[in-house]
């Protein structure tokens, strides 16, 4: 397989009357459709203005998620943004009068700063350069008119911060990244919104903490270490002092959370929050008050530990106004006396509420998805597993509603990343294909983060080996159980999940019936010679973790699907967007054209409008419809 790349071109692709096909495939009756899971919701993601005397959410125009405003006595609602080409992918308040938002172009991940009134009049897009992506760095509470954003506007692999007027658009640089060898990064202010912190990346697989005293003074560097080592500032105290709260894994697995002194360079007094199995991951501020009031992890559910009493009578009233729902807080007012609350499960998107905390009363605002019944939908249990040398595994199992749990059609759903991990909740792919009939393993192979540096470190350099057992393992697990049945068991996953599948059926192939790879890596090698310009700073860490082109030139191949295709004896869907700045459009056209120089027929869906991943609406239809499809013809009709 040549290692170049090979744009793909618009005769790649099934035809259309292919994937009709697949869809036509799956036409039973059911009680929820593709479109139940997957349309958006008419009113999500409330925030509240500053004031709370505002309401905000998402809503569809045309289609696509814009923002709404809704005055909180009057109860009427605008709409403040006309989108139509592209959802809008995130917004906030900036002040009680001015909305931003970001979106970007096409799947690009290119996302640009807008701001508009919250009567949805002076819209206007403040950083209007091209192929610029935008950070945000700090939305200066106290200075309604400005913020602070990252842009990478000088130098497409550097970030550098500005302070921008999100009236005029108008930009100050406030400080410079000139050097592409030791990249500054990770831009962090004070209370007051002044840029105190940064961090440094040296030599690649190397971190510097580096910090001032004030604006005037230039950055100093307080610690190195290996980038497998973290010290990283979450937040400034009350008084903006030289003692910052950190989470830290430093001479530790797991990561935890503790108080660290930039001036003498050392940890102060005892660790404040840490669990012994899983990393310290969220640090909760109240802006008002100035303090921490909650650090939190992930354990097979988010847990909290409260340091302020307040804070945590505050949960525990909403859980006895709001029981057998999980229920947190999203949004609230400058005060922090109203907030607005959000509901959910494993089987639902739950609702938003209003809590005044004067009175002590809530308010429901609406739920999210009405037409779906948490008693319809299927419970997403907790497992564990152990490897094939000994290391045990952490993941989700869900069945289909009301089946007995023996000998089920399986769908095996590695998540991407892989530097991440699934947690419990709502998942619509989940409950798609759990109402099809279909069980869902869901698993955190080594790698994965949340359960300390020795586990993630186990995957580095183990793509296609260790860290693909891990979900070999997972399978047999639930065929010896006696929950799967062995000659009913599909793979799917995207991004490295898609990876994870395309390896699986090179290198497992009598274990899977059928495959879908979404945006899926096929080729070690032009994956890392067509990452977007921003990640080649880290290009190093990569190397460190995934392999280096030239030393490790024989595992990479060995791991690389790309060099493999020949053991492909599995059906494979293959569904890509073709402006994905991560995993390029070549990964997948390299699988389809190998395939098909065989006369394997391997049904193509690209999208020419979608990028990472497939935002709009009716594309995110036609795929799942199609999946369907695709897994009922060797899940369920070939028998």
């Amino acid at each position: 397989m040549s290692q170049e790349s090979l744009p793909g071109d618009i005769t790649l692709p099934s035809s259309q009357s292919d994937i009709d096909a697949l869809i036509s495939l799956d036409d039973r009756k059911h009680t929820y459709t593709v479109e139940d899971f997957f349309k958006i919701p008419e009113k999500s993601d409330y925030k509240i203005s500053p004031a709370g005397d505002y309401i905000s959410y998402q809503g569809p125009y045309e289609r696509r998620r814009n923002i709404y405003v809704q005055q909180r006595d009057t109860g009427e609602i605008i709409r403040i943004t006309s989108e139509t080409e592209r959802d809008i992918a995130g917004y906030a308040w900036a002040n009680n009068n001015r909305l931003i938002f970001i979106k970007d172009s096409g799947g690009d991940e290119n996302f640009k700063l807008f701001a508009v009134d919250r009567d949805g009049q002076n819209s206007k897009d403040l950083t209007p350069f091209d192929k610029v992506r935008i950070q945000m760095i700090d939305n200066l509470r106290d200075q309604e008119d400005y913020m602070i954003i990252g842009m990478n506007k000088n130098n497409p692999m550097l970030f550098e911060p500005y302070r921008i007027n999100i009236n005029t658009g108008k930009l100050s640089q406030i400080a410079q990244n000139e050097n592409p060898e030791e990249p500054l990064e990770g831009w962090m202010c004070d209370n007051d919104g002044k840029l105190r912190i940064c961090t440094k990346t040296i030599e690649g697989i190397n971190h510097a903490i580096m910090y001032r005293d004030s604006e005037d003074l230039p950055f100093e560097e307080v610690i190195r270490t290996n980038f497998k080592d973290q010290l990283s500032p979450v937040q400034f105290d009350a008084e903006n002092s030289h003692v910052l709260y950190c989470l830290s894994n430093l001479n530790r697995d797991k990561t935890v959370f503790l108080k660290y002194d930039m001036h003498t360079k050392s940890e102060v007094g005892d660790v404040l929050f840490q669990n012994e199995d899983y990393d310290i991951t969220g640090v909760h501020w109240s802006k008002k008050r100035k303090k921490v009031v909650a650090a939190s992890y992930v354990g097979w559910k988010s847990e909290f530990f409260y340091f302020d009493e307040s804070s945590k009578a505050l949960s525990d009233r909403w859980s006895e106004l709001l029981p057998d729902v999980e229920v947190r807080g999203v949004s609230v007012d400058r005060e922090e006396e109203v907030y607005i609350l959000r509901t959910f499960t494993d089987r639902s998107l739950g609702a938003y509420y209003i809590y005044d905390k004067k009175s002590d009363a809530i308010e429901k605002i609406t739920d999210v998805s009405p037409w779906l019944k948490d008693e319809d939908l299927s419970s997403m249990k907790p497992i564990r597993y152990q490897s094939r040398d000994g290391v045990t595994i952490h993941g989700y199992l869900t069945l289909p509603k009301g089946h007995d749990g023996k000998r089920v059609p399986l769908v095996v759903n590695p998540h991407g990343g892989p530097w991440v991990r699934d947690s419990w909740g709502y998942n619509p792919e989940v409950q798609l294909m759990a109402s099809r009939g279909y069980a869902v393993l869901q698993m955190n192979y080594r790698s994965s983060t949340g359960y300390g540096k020795s586990f993630w470190e186990l995957g580095f350099k183990q793509w296609g080996k260790t860290m693909q057992d891990d979900i070999t393992d997972g399978v047999h697990y639930l065929i010896e159980e006696g929950i799967a049945d062995q000659d009913k068991v599909a793979i799917y996953g995207g991004s490295y999940g898609g990876y994870a599948t395309l390896a699986g059926i090179c290198f497992t192939p009598d274990l899977y019936v059928c495959a879908i790879d979404f945006v899926g890596v096929s080729n070690l090698f032009t994956f890392m010679n067509t990452i977007p310009p921003y990640w080649k700073p880290y290009l190093d860490m990569l190397h460190e973790m995934v392999g280096d082109p030239e030393k490790d030139k024989v595992i990479m191949e060995e791991a690389s699907p790309a060099y493999h295709v020949d053991k492909i004896k599995t059906p494979l869907f293959v569904v890509q967007g073709a402006n994905d700045p991560r995993v390029n459009i070549d990964e997948s056209d390299q699988i389809v054209r190998s395939l098909r120089s065989r006369d394997i027929d391997v049904p193509y869906l690209l999208k020419y409008d979608e990028g990472h991943g497939f935002m709009k609406e009716e594309n995110k239809f036609e795929f799942y419809k199609s999946m369907l499809g695709f897994l009922y013809k060797y899940l369920v009709s070939s028998k």
